[in-house]
């Protein structure tokens, strides 16, 4: 049994009439199932909130970039004969 994380549910079915399932919502996230089998999530922005986006700097990306080249590196070679 999967434990949702909101106690807002809707099926595909409803999610037909997106607006409906809003304003039942309220503005929360609302779960998706299908068959009761948990989808997704429907995340309206309100329950985001507003965000500002700081961009990274190229030294920010490429430190980034150089942390990550363990995990990256694998992928990389298995994907270059594909």
């Amino acid at each position: 049994m999967t434990t949702l994380l909101t106690k807002n549910i809707a099926s595909m079915t409803e999610m037909r009439e997106p607006h409906k399932v809003l304003e039942k919502s309220e503005g929360k996230p609302v779960a998706i199932l299908k068959n009761s089998n948990l989808v997704g999530y429907f995340v309206p922005a309100e329950a985001i909130g507003h965000q500002d986006h700081i961009q990274a700097t190229a030294d920010e990306v490429l430190r980034s970039m150089t942390k990550r080249k363990p995990v990256t590196e694998p992928v990389r070679e298995y994907l270059r004969d594909k």
